[in-house]
């Protein structure tokens, strides 16, 4: 198996961002402030670890959001 050079890992590393970016703008947050944002995914977050539930849930709207193409 060969080694990911730094460049590559750099490389890897930029689309993930760019993809995450992209769910942000397809939540139609994009000119929402970085506090609330960060804010959001953290509450989510503690929410899914305290509620197994929410999970599901959430999950359930994301799928929904990748299948609805108008967003």
């Amino acid at each position: 198996m060969r080694q990911i050079s730094s460049s590559e890992a750099r490389r890897k590393d930029t689309r993930e961002k760019i993809e995450l970016g992209g769910l942000i703008v397809k939540a139609g947050l994009r000119y929402e402030k970085r506090a609330l944002l960060l804010g959001l995914l953290i509450d989510a977050a503690t929410r899914m670890q305290n509620d197994g539930s929410e999970r599901a849930r959430l999950m359930a709207i994301g799928t929904e959001a990748f299948r609805d193409n108008t967003q």
